[in-house]
């Protein structure tokens, strides 16, 4: 989004932690944080030390940036740059937008923070309903959320706009244009994205060893960053090693590596908007099976295979019917990427942004 409102001729500044890699020649300025060097964890998810070090570093940067540029307006992506932000606005008076990505009521629970699930929805709850109107106005990447802010926290509908996310959609191009494994006489299903415990591994894995019941000549994928240590237990019970690839690639990477796959897999069960890894899926064209709690945008039969929560079983047979199926499969991809090129381009989600920003500066 950064680089299409950039593209777009706005003076776009991006203020950061000290993690991750800096990109050559994006056309913004990127403002780290102070390095950290006891702190490298790049997962999602809150931790003690990020709210009491990290984001008071970054709540500085924010109010350095500030003083030296001018600055028309913050856009605070999800709940911690929306407290950087309203702690660096004590002094600057600017437009705050709140990017609401999801709800913490859903979320927190999935974090390990020392407190029982329930009071963390609990905690969740409350913040839901307290933090989003310490902004200016909010943008929501889902109809859900701002359902629930409206309703829940009671928003005044005038100050919330869905703004969808976006996707690199012509970078996925030889996604549809590449071999599939079926034609090397072969099944691939493939996973991409964090393994955070929110994304229900292990309900992937459960069902893929029922998938291996009924055919040996499928082999699951599991493209990430991150560590998989903790399902390692889980995979030996279920007999599955044999059968599992696990991939590390960037981002550039990784439209070849769904071009090998059959179909892809969403097996996340709680998510108020939209994952990303949804809309990389779709924008390759591939035949995806999802749980109905973050099918957001999909569209049952249509755009992809939407299963009740949690029914492995079912998850299992969807699998089993798309690979039976290949035309079906097919016609579900390329719906699916007509619908990501026609609504969640990154030109369409900066429109509607600069649409929020011209109000605001009014």
């Amino acid at each position: 989004m950064a680089e299409t409102l950039a593209r777009r001729g706005h003076d776009v500044h991006v203020i950061t932690y000290h993690l991750g890699e800096t990109p050559q020649q994006v056309p913004f300025t990127i403002h780290r944080t102070p390095p950290i060097k006891t702190y490298q964890r790049s997962s999602p998810g809150p931790s003690y030390l990020k709210l009491l070090i990290l984001n008071p570093l970054l709540a500085a940067k924010v109010f350095q940036v500030l003083q030296q540029h001018d600055i028309q307006l913050i856009h605070a992506h999800h709940y911690e740059g929306l407290l950087v932000a309203r702690l660096a606005q004590l002094w600057n008076k600017h437009p705050l937008i709140y990017d609401a990505q999801t709800l913490l009521e859903s979320e927190l629970p999935f974090y390990s923070l020392g407190l029982p699930n329930e009071v963390k929805r609990g905690i969740g709850r409350w913040l839901d309903r307290l933090l989003p109107k310490q902004a200016t106005h909010i943008t929501t990447v889902s109809e859900a959320i701002r359902c629930k802010l409206i309703h829940n926290a009671r928003v005044a509908p005038e100050q919330v706009t869905m703004v969808s996310n976006g996707v690199e959609w012509e970078q996925f191009a030889p996604a549809c244009e590449g071999q599939s494994s079926a034609q090397r006489g072969q099944k691939t299903l493939v996973f991409s994205g964090n393994l955070a415990s929110y994304q229900r591994i292990d309900l992937l894995l459960k069902a893929f060893r029922e998938v291996l019941n009924e055919r040996r000549d499928v082999r699951l994928r599991i493209i990430s960053d991150s560590p998989f240590d903790e399902y390692e237990t889980l995979v030996n019970r279920l007999k599955i090693q044999e059968h599992i690839d696990l991939l590390q690639a960037d981002f550039e990477d990784l439209p070849q590596l769904l071009a090998a796959a059959d179909v892809a897999l969403n097996p996340r069960t709680e998510c108020d908007g939209i994952p990303i890894k949804l809309l990389n899926y779709m924008a390759a064209g591939k035949a995806i099976v999802s749980f109905e709690g973050s099918a957001k945008g999909l569209q049952h039969r249509e755009t992809g295979w939407v299963v009740e929560n949690e029914n492995t079983s079912g998850f299992s047979r969807a699998i089993l019917h798309l690979l039976e199926n290949p035309r079906l499969a097919q016609n579900l991809g390329m719906n699916a990427r007509r619908r990501v090129m026609s609504e969640h381009t990154w030109e369409k989600t900066a429109e509607r942004c600069e649409a929020v920003y011209q109000q605001l500066c009014r």
